[in-house]
């Protein structure tokens, strides 16, 4: 038996093994993918119809696949296909790979897993955005474990997902695929999400996008440049990926397409090696985002030819091309050009067959079909309490909740309150196939029409539509910059939707009923096929088309309104947030995003959903986020700076108070110490609630400016009436560290101030701690979590 075969040797010594044994054809080959449409019979094809990737022929293909493949490609998300019938299709193709190539190395299948499998049938997850307003890690690692399940019986074995950009700018598209605006939250969620996603074993790779910075863009724009120094890179948008390498032993990572101070971040080898590998100790896969290499030669204009942008991508510690070959087959003449060295392609290659082995394909590249398990009772609980946990109440003059035994009727109006799409994010399926002109059912979806006829009954719930947002979901914008001609006008025509002649229907709808629900929000859609999602950006944070109109029209018919906002990025109501009876975020809450609306709006279930993005107050605000610094405001503070819903906000249908604060020790040791801060939250209401309780801290004086405040602890409390409880965090004084003059995370001796709350705009204990020693540099492992426990108290 050839040693790599042999499973009783290291995975070390077997890919060692391997690579000693292969032509330069043969390694090449395992350091790209290919986008392929799979067939039962083996005819598979590549996709001829996508920017992404060239056709080619069956012969060539055939050829190709001879010398091996890295990776597939999401065989069962690229079209709509029956699980199975994927299945038996992906096991053609690894039947030819083990059984009719040299050497039998088996292809890592990859498929997408932000908000769930992106295949057909699987189930419906809401969105990273909802994830993140649940404070809860538990939950986010649970709703993974749930994911990877479904991934894993289809054969994907690398996820994705998640996404770790940290939002700082609320035009951005791709804000509904953030967990949030602070880095500490967004690191947390993060690494409980790959906990969940890779399994104790790490048999399936979460991969971790899009590294890094990728939300800085100028202008809130899609693969903008950003402009970031070293200490914010660092401190805000490199913090959550090094989280989840150190903490969570994330197998994989994707760079971003943009550049960051003129490096583009595919060709950074002081990102992907330097930072990543030798400063973080990562041990796996850096994969390339769709077609990032041939950009460097297509749009940012660092290499002149493929074999140039190969070898820069290649020196620079990418391993693997996706979704194709564009620029990897070019690496031959990268060689005999002297750009790149065998050394350093061996090196990558090596990585890819020793994960491939860690992974077990060698042993099982087949996936057993009748082993496909989607939408499992586990699967549909697990996103359905996401999405109850998400819900954010921002405003509640009492109305809140409904009483079904009251009998009031009730007028539901708005484009968003019947639209199974408009419950799903850019990466689900059904909305994703839209890009390629493609359809699939969304008839799982329950809508909060659906579900609040369920609750209250058919004859007292109305329905008006009031207005669309797009008429007609199209595809066919330019996916790149470079897909439009420099000398070209740029003036498109808005898809958006400026017809008003359903506003009427839903007035009259409004006056016939007790009260009115008005659903209201945007629709997710890749490259403008959507009013938000990838490429999906905006200029205003006003309700996309007319629904604002619509809106005012509802609240000037004089009856009580409660205003439900779905969608991937916070809006504004455009001052009628004071207006209204009641406001409430439900995000993209997924298949069961219908059902956990309703059961927030009858009492069924509490409120318990916390802001991880603010609201700034209009666009002219952004970029806002609540750890910004003190003179972010202006001089003097601008009027239009700041937000009415704050990072961290959310209400409940009882009221919590907070006291008795204790922190000690006091001072806290530089070197090991470690923060303890205690205080009470009691449930002062009537209802039972889930308290949230958040911990910041703000540096007082030190070297360089720092954030007016930042998030260091946090979890959740559920309390019933009169209930309260002592909570205790624990935080390690290496938290306290950052990036100081000389570019290296370090703790310095200071004052601190402590602050504590339900939210970072409400934080009503405040207490002062010294930190002492000397300054000292953090070492490669640092303690990166808090601690948060809590006991009930005795009632009297």
């Amino acid at each position: 038996m050839d040693a790599y075969r042999d499973p009783a040797r290291s995975a070390s010594d077997r890919a060692r093994d391997l690579l000693a044994r292969m032509t330069l054809e043969e390694k090449l080959a395992q350091l790209h993918a290919l986008w392929l449409l799979l067939s039962e019979d083996g005819e598979h094809r590549v996709r001829s119809d996508d920017p992404f990737i060239a056709a080619s022929d069956p012969a060539s293909l055939r050829q190709r696949l001879s010398r091996g493949l890295g990776q597939i490609t999401r065989p069962l998300g690229t079209h709509s296909v029956e699980p199975r019938r994927g299945v038996r299709a992906l096991n053609r193709l690894q039947k030819l790979l083990v059984e009719e190539t040299r050497l039998g190395i088996p292809a890592l299948a990859h498929e997408e897993l932000l908000v769930g499998l992106m295949v057909r049938g699987a189930t419906l997850f809401p969105s990273s955005l909802a994830y993140g307003a649940t404070w809860n890690p538990e939950l986010v690692e649970r709703a993974a474990r749930a994911i990877g399940r479904e991934a894993r019986s289809v054969g994907c074995r690398q996820g994705l997902a998640p996404v770790l950009d940290v939002s700082r700018d609320v035009r951005w598209g791709r804000t509904e695929e953030t967990f949030g605006e602070d880095p500490y939250l967004v690191g947390a969620l993060g690494t409980a999400y790959v906990r969940g996603l890779q399994g104790p074993q790490r048999d399936l790779l979460a991969t971790l996008k899009h590294y890094a910075g990728h939300s800085s863009g100028e202008g809130g724009r899609n693969h903008a440049p950003v402009h970031l120094g070293w200490r914010e890179l660092n401190d805000v948008f490199l913090l959550p990926f090094e989280m989840a390498v150190k903490a969570g032993n994330a197998g994989s990572v994707m760079p971003a397409y943009h550049d960051i101070d003129g490096e583009p971040v595919h060709a950074s080898r002081h990102l992907l090696t330097e930072v990543l590998r030798e400063g973080w100790g990562f041990d796996g896969l850096v994969v390339a985002d769709y077609i990032g290499v041939s950009l460097l030669y297509q749009h940012h204009g660092v290499a002149a030819d493929r074999a140039e942008a190969g070898a820069l991508a290649l020196r620079a510690g990418l391993d693997v091309e996706l979704p194709g070959d564009d620029c990897t087959p070019a690496l031959r003449e990268a060689l005999d050009r002297g750009l790149v060295t065998l050394g350093e392609v061996e090196a990558a290659v090596l990585r890819v067959l020793l994960e491939k082995l860690r992974l077990g394909l060698f042993e099982h590249p087949f996936v057993d079909e009748g082993a496909v398990s989607l939408r499992s009772p586990e699967a549909v609980d697990a996103a359905r309490e996401v999405a109850r946990q998400a819900v954010v109440l921002l405003e509640n003059d009492g109305i809140l909740p409904l009483d079904p035994a009251r009998g009031r009727t009730v007028a539901l109006i708005g484009p968003t309150a019947d639209d199974p799409l408009a419950l799903l994010s850019g990466y689900s399926f059904p909305v994703h196939l839209i890009l390629s002109r493609q359809e699939e059912g969304a008839a799982g979806v329950v809508t909060p029409r659906a579900a609040l006829e369920r609750a209250l009954g058919r004859d007292r719930v109305r329905f008006a539509r009031g207005c669309h947002i797009l008429e007609r979901r199209e595809a066919g914008a330019p996916v790149f910059p470079g897909d439009v001609d420099t000398g070209a006008r740029l003036d498109r025509a808005s898809p958006l939707s400026r017809s008003r002649a359903l506003i009427p229907e839903a007035v009259e709808c409004a006056r016939g009923a007790d009260l009115a629900v008005v659903c209201v929000g945007d629709l997710a859609g890749l490259f403008q096929t959507g009013t938000v999602g990838e490429g999906s950006d905006t200029d205003s944070l006003a309700l996309p088309g007319v629904q604002q109109e619509l809106l005012e029209a509802v609240v000037a018919a004089g009856k009580p309104v409660v205003v439900v906002l779905t969608g991937g990025r916070p809006y504004s109501l455009g001052g009628l947030e004071g207006r209204v009876s009641a406001f409430l975020w439900a995000f993209a809450g997924g298949e069961e995003g219908g059902t956990a609306l309703v059961e927030v709006l009858t009492g069924a279930v509490e409120p318990s959903g916390r802001l991880t993005v603010s609201f700034p107050k209009s666009a002219g605000a952004v970029p806002y986020y609540y750890d910004h610094k003190l003179k972010s405001a202006g001089t003097p503070v601008a009027f239009h700076f700041g937000t009415r819903y704050p990072f961290g906000h959310g209400l409940s249908y009882t009221r919590f108070a907070y006291r008795d604060l204790e922190i000690g020790p006091d001072p806290v040791d530089a070197d090991q110490g470690e923060l303890r801060v205690r205080f009470t939250v009691e449930n002062s209401g009537g209802r039972a609630g889930v308290a949230v309780p958040q911990l910041y801290l703000r540096d007082l004086l030190a070297s360089v400016v720092r954030p007016v405040r930042e998030l260091k602890g946090f979890g959740r409390v559920p309390l019933e009436p009169g209930q309260a409880a002592r909570v205790e965090l624990g935080v390690p004084v290496d938290m306290l560290a950052f990036t100081g003059g000389d570019g290296r995370r370090a703790v310095e001796p200071g004052e601190h101030e402590v602050q504590v709350g339900p939210c970072s705009a409400d934080l009503p204990l405040r207490a002062r701690v010294r930190v002492a020693g000397v300054r000292r540099p953090l070492g490669r492992a640092w303690r990166m979590t808090s601690s948060f426990s809590w006991s009930l108290l005795p009632r009297g």
